[in-house]
């Protein structure tokens, strides 16, 4: 018998072994998504100010009514007082439109976001105020919100009847919602994985999420929220182990999409405090405090403020426990240096013995050098490449930041010329219609204008590309622009391939010229080639760097 239980517990060693390795995978992914939270921040700016700057091209109400929703959902967990800002200025646009659905979905925005800034009052007079029945699509929505509402005010209820009326309130809510939600949609899993846990049933929870949970995707944000609802149901059946992995995973995902309204964080920080692991406890509590601040998020706030000081007291304490052991260790150190002079005064004896070892010594510096010397060359190598990387990023984020702003620019455009036809369509201008299908005039207008943001996409990459370029030529007759050219044709076909295309059937499609043509663009450039004629290409490839 003892026999058979020393070989089960070798066996199931490497597992938990394995089990314990991976949750500090998981702790030390997550500290340096902390200490790294500037960066997800400064991303976060980044998206929100393009969403920004598509209102300078646009006075459209529809457009602008899309743009401040995109903009509402990308401060409502990061800055709640800006998420407000946005759900008002969307919902006078959604008055002005007169839109049933335009203006509940405002409606539920505002109340929505009311309910995080504590403005519970103002947040439910809203809901009171919708007539839910005249855009039957936003019923789960609705619902849902109402939910949300009256859950934060059960968190902040003074007795026990008034929280006991807004518990039920919110599970009356939510069970409400999954009438109107389809099955497979991460709403409708939350909302039912809610009321399973709420029933005390742990194993159909777990049953239900763990399967979900590979098919949401990374950049979701209802894989922080999934992951918690996780360390819930664990945190129910008693097992503190996936509990504190399942909420380290949910709160990697809020971190690195910049959420600054959150709850595993500072779950996982009294977990830690619980484990003594006070260091974590401190760091993980105080970046929830300053998030909360940032974000405005009241609940939150006073959720961390009544588990901050029993967390700073403790890490205070440890301080001036780590405090103390320096001491003895400097007072230890100082002693040892003592001996340790003693014995150096000893060793100093023993000089003479060493002067072959010098000799030794000095071959091996001169092998040294010869290692640092070809360590200097492996390292210029090392710059190069790390120099292709810098720039192939900045090409990929300017030319990706360009191509989005190119997208959005041609669906309002095609939108705005699906109108124009719709209108010669219904008016009966059949002439006029059959004229504008068969008009070749907005492709090139179109055309112009892609070529021209290429254009100042790649010299403001490349501000020199023309006298360089003009440079690797006999002469500079193919680099004199036409008046308002900022390109060529001869110049964009070897701006591309600068760009790193150098498929001359891939650089047909892009300015519509025929293969044949481009080979002969190419071969004429290369025949005037200051230099030789096969290193023409491999030159171009170099212009804008130092590699000459």
């Amino acid at each position: 018998m003892n026999r058979f239980l020393t070989l089960l517990i070798a066996s199931l060693f490497p597992v938990l072994l394995f089990g314990q390795n991976n949750f500090d995978s998981l702790l030390d992914e997550l500290d340096q998504t902390v200490a790294d939270y500037q960066l997800y921040s400064n991303k976060k700016e980044n998206e929100i100010n393009k969403l920004k700057g598509l209102l300078q091209y646009t006075s459209a109400d529809l457009q602008k009514h899309a743009i401040y929703g995109k903009l509402y959902s990308e401060y409502k967990l990061y800055q709640s007082d800006s998420a407000l800002i946005y759900a008002r200025k969307s919902f006078q646009i959604a008055e002005k439109l007169k839109d049933d659905r335009k203006l509940n979905d405002a409606r539920l925005n505002l109340a929505s976001i009311m309910g995080t800034l504590g403005m519970y009052k103002e947040a439910t007079d809203i809901l009171n105020t919708i007539n839910i029945n005249t855009t039957p699509d936003l019923k789960g929505y609705y619902f849902t919100v109402n939910s949300v509402v009256y859950g934060y005010m059960s968190d902040y209820a003074a007795s026990l009847q008034e929280k006991e009326k807004y518990v039920l309130l919110t599970k009356k809510y939510r069970d409400s919602s999954l009438n109107f939600y389809p099955t497979q949609s991460s709403a409708y899993i939350m909302a039912k994985s809610s009321t399973l846990l709420d029933a005390g049933k742990h194993n159909e929870t777990l049953a239900l999420l763990l399967n979900y949970f590979p098919n949401i995707a990374h950049k979701s944000h209802d894989r922080a929220v999934i992951a918690y609802i996780i360390s819930q149901a664990y945190r129910e059946k008693k097992d503190a182990n996936q509990e504190k992995k399942w909420l380290t995973i949910s709160a990697i995902s809020d971190l690195q999409l910049a959420k600054k309204e959150y709850i595993s964080l500072r779950s996982l920080a009294f977990l830690m405090y619980e484990n003594g692991d006070i260091d974590r406890a401190y760091k993980y509590i105080k970046r929830s405090l300053e998030d909360a601040l940032f974000c405005n998020a009241r609940l939150r706030t006073y959720e961390i403020s009544k588990m901050l000081p029993i967390i700073n007291e403790a890490y205070q304490k440890q301080n001036e426990t780590n405090r103390l052991q320096l001491i003895l260790f400097l007072i230890s150190a100082s002693i040892l240096s003592v001996f340790l002079l003693a014995v150096l005064f000893l060793l100093f004896k023993q000089m003479k013995k060493l002067s072959k070892a010098k000799q030794d010594l000095g071959l091996a510096n001169s092998k040294l050098s010869e290692l640092n010397k070809e360590l200097h060359t492996f390292n210029e190598k090392l710059n190069e490449t790390n120099y292709t990387l810098t720039e192939a990023n900045l090409l990929k984020e300017i030319y990706i930041g360009r191509y989005m702003d190119q997208c959005s620019d041609y669906i309002g455009k095609l939108d705005e010329y699906r109108r124009k036809l719709n209108v010669m369509a219904t008016t009966g201008k059949m002439n006029d219609l059959i004229s504008a299908v068969k008009s070749k005039q907005f492709v090139e207008k179109e055309l112009k204008e892609f070529y021209t943001n290429f254009d100042k996409t790649f010299l403001q990459l490349f501000p020199n590309f023309i006298p360089e370029f003009s440079a690797l030529l006999i002469d500079d007759e193919v680099t004199q622009l036409k008046e308002g050219e900022l390109l060529n044709t001869e110049l964009r076909i070897f701006a591309l391939i600068r760009l790193g295309i150098k498929d001359s059937a891939k650089i047909s499609t892009f300015l519509r010229y025929s293969v044949s043509t481009i080979y002969n663009y190419r071969s004429q450039l290369k025949n005037k080639a200051a230099g030789p004629r096969e290193d023409f290409e491999a030159k171009v490839m170099r212009i804008g760097t130092n590699l000459k």
